[in-house]
């Protein structure tokens, strides 16, 4: 399945929004607030990105770096299911800014230790 180019995307949401990872948001007075994520979206990216997550929480505790450091802190308070589900959104995210950016993703952010 061919990847669609990030430079049409008008912004960070509408780039999330087909792998489902783009929650709702909705508020009043000013105020923005964010829904759950949702299973709309195309169903096989997002199914990759929580498998590639739920890779990645498996093997954090031989991992150094930034990324590792949230999710061991977001697994100190959070069940590992609900962590899963915002590492494959921080991934999503990570992807659609080195689709938009073109750089290559910086290993040291996620190194083995």
């Amino acid at each position: 399945m061919p990847a669609p180019a990030a430079s049409g995307w008008s912004g960070r949401r509408a780039g999330l929004a087909p792998a489902g990872k783009a929650p709702p948001c909705h508020g009043a007075r000013g105020k923005q607030t964010l829904g759950g994520i949702t299973k709309q979206g195309n169903r096989y990216i997002r199914k990759l990105l929580v498998l590639s997550a739920t890779s990645l929480l498996r093997s954090v505790s031989k991992r150094k770096g930034a990324l590792a450091d949230w999710i061991s802190a977001l697994l100190a308070k959070k069940p590992a299911r609900l962590v899963t589900v915002a590492l494959a959104n921080k991934l999503a995210r990570i992807i659609w800014a080195i689709m938009r950016t073109g750089e290559i993703f910086r290993a040291e952010i996620f190194a083995k230790a």
